[in-house]
């Protein structure tokens, strides 16, 4: 049986234009690898209700999963929170939970509960907060929507926060075999060990070092016995194989 799967949406015009480089997808896959679960799409879409609403809205509905990054926090263009709101046709207001918790954090650090800092109480009705320990400015939970905040810190602890309460599969494991063989040379016996060993995914990643063609050949799936069979067999098949 596969493993659940999981979408990812990445969100802001920071990205879209260049100006930011993510970091959370690659963060994420991690996890989520180790967690037992694929991450098998991406969207980047900007600072749009209609955009986001419609990518919630096509992922959750075709993927186990969903995580948003970005636009939770609390300057106008963090929209976020109204556009998932909107996805699932619900109202959103300040929740009276999620205030206190950023009440108190404005307490301990001596700085003013304002009107732009109580935008990010803003939960869409009968959403599960996700704790953040970071900044205490919580993310919310939707079915089967997770909504985090993009600053990577922060995104990094909510993502620990939500993956223990889903159920995953089994943990993905991965061997890398280098050869210091261009791709076409090696596409032969790659295809038909990739063959024998439907079970696992194979990918084929190409360099040059020093002025030489060399691959990466990365192996992954969820029984090591198998795994290791076949990283024996790729290192068989290319005498010169590293791993």
């Amino acid at each position: 049986m596969p493993n659940p799967g999981v979408a990812m949406i990445v969100i802001g015009d920071e990205l879209l234009s260049g100006r930011t480089r993510d970091s959370n997808m690659h963060h994420l896959a991690g996890e989520l690898t180790k967690a037992g679960f694929d991450l098998r799409e991406v969207r980047v879409v900007g600072d749009d209700q209609d955009a986001i609403a419609g990518a919630v809205n096509s992922l959750r509905a075709t993927h186990d999963q969903v995580f948003t990054s970005g636009g939770i926090g609390p300057t106008h263009d963090d929209i976020t929170a109204d556009s998932v709101a909107a996805a699932f046709g619900l109202p959103i207001g300040v929740r009276e939970d999620a205030k206190a918790i950023l009440e108190e954090h404005c307490r301990r650090h001596g700085i003013e509960m304002n009107a732009a800092r109580l935008r990010m109480a803003r939960v869409p009705e009968g959403a599960v907060l996700i704790d953040n320990p970071v900044s205490s400015a919580p993310g919310f939970s939707l079915d089967n929507v997770h909504v985090l905040a993009g600053v990577p810190a922060i995104f990094e602890a909510m993502v620990a926060s939500v993956l223990p309460t889903l159920v995953g599969g089994a943990p993905i494991h991965s061997e890398a075999v280098r050869v210091n063989l261009p791709e076409g040379e090696i596409a032969g016996p790659l295809r038909r060990i990739a063959e024998a060993y439907a079970g696992l995914s194979f990918g084929s990643y190409p360099f040059v070092l020093h002025g030489r063609f060399g691959v990466n050949l990365v192996v992954r799936g969820t029984d090591p016995e198998l795994l290791g069979s076949a990283v024996t067999e790729l290192q068989e098949a290319f005498p010169d194989a590293v791993t």
